[in-house]
């Protein structure tokens, strides 16, 4: 079997590279090694960029250095290949809005040439989109709790309305691939999912304050740097750990049931921002300086996963506890500490 992982050097397509490598599978990485949001978190840019391309290296896998927004070298590659795993994007939003073309030209018309090269060579494939595309309006359905905020009922599945509240330029690019991957499957008959994933975190993630919050408490945890908190501390997330996300594509692909589906943690995995930075005072021992700062634009406060129609369709459920997808993730960063200890962060 080939798969090619578009931004196979990124935190998500670096697993989804290895899991299907030590399968024993021919995988390429198809990345173009953007620096956008490296750059922003003060860390070794350099070494942080390349960490995930000689860690896949050296797995043997086939490193392109390529960018979804050229048509015609994503089809060459494309080419014999059995299946597209898209997990290349702009995922933030705060970027989305300083560079609204970017997310434009990277999450719409990057997924259309992806789509595109599914469609010519009739290769299933999955679209990876994110739980934003709900919208923030999700705020004024909840009530604060003593530690987090509470909802009745507090998972929300796939028919819950979207794109409500305030919307940014990450909303829209997000959903608009959402409604080419479905207008594929309606239009051409492909074989195509796309994933709203939730917060994922784990090993080889450079999280900061843009994408990627849960390792960018533990790294601040573990450099004892102020950790800043955008609004409140009881904001709700059913994180991820990166490996369960990795198992339902390959559930997809043994499936083939095409369509949108919420993939998180579920109601096991509930933790607000102020528990997870408990539970990783917890771990590592290390007392945290928190700083509170005003809310940004678009913020989602609350967001569980009904996963029934993941759990039924595709036969997928999370197993990995908070606890302990937080201990490998600190454990790593500990082993790679050097990585992240730059004067300006």
């Amino acid at each position: 079997m080939r798969v090619l992982v578009t931004g196979g050097c990124g935190f998500l397509g670096s697993h989804v590279c290895e899991y299907y490598k030590k399968k024993g599978e021919e995988v390429i990485s198809f990345d173009n090694l953007t620096k956008h949001e490296l750059m922003r978190t003060g860390y070794d840019v350099e070494g942080a960029r390349l960490y995930n391309w000689n860690f896949l290296k050296e797995l043997g896998t086939s490193l392109i250095r390529g960018d979804i927004r050229d048509k015609q070298e994503l089809l060459k590659v494309a080419k014999d290949c059995d299946y597209i795993i898209h997990t290349a994007a702009q995922p933030a939003m705060t970027i989305s809005v300083e560079n609204p073309e970017l997310d434009l030209m990277t999450n719409v018309v990057g997924t259309f040439n992806v789509l595109e090269a599914a469609r010519k060579y009739d290769i299933p494939i999955v679209n990876c989109s994110t739980i934003h595309v709900y919208g923030n309006k999700i705020n004024e359905t909840i009530k604060e709790g003593e530690t987090r905020f509470f909802r009745d009922p507090p998972t929300i599945d796939e028919t819950h309305p979207i794109m409500q509240g305030k919307l940014t330029p990450l909303h829209a690019s997000k959903r608009s691939a959402e409604i080419y991957v479905q207008t594929y499957i309606d239009a051409y008959g492909l074989e195509a999912a796309t994933f709203r994933l939730t917060g994922m975190y784990g090993p080889r993630q450079f999280g900061g304050e843009d994408h990627g919050w849960v390792a960018n408490f533990a790294i601040r945890t573990l450099l004892k740097l102020p950790i800043r908190i955008f609004g409140t501390e009881k904001q709700v997330r059913d994180i991820l750990y990166v490996s369960d996300a990795v198992r339902a594509f390959d559930a997809f692909y043994t499936k083939r049931k095409s369509g949108l589906y919420n993939i998180g943690g579920g109601e096991q995995n509930i933790i607000s921002l102020g528990e997870c930075l408990k539970m990783i005072r917890e771990i590592t021992g290390i007392e945290q300086e928190i700083i509170y700062e005003s809310p940004r634009l678009g913020d989602l406060w609350y967001f569980v996963c009904d996963i029934t129609k993941a759990r039924e369709k595709l036969g997928w459920k999370p197993k990995v506890s908070n606890r302990e997808g937080l201990k490998r993730l600190i454990s790593w960063i500990k082993d790679n500490i050097n990585l992240f200890r730059r004067e300006n962060i």
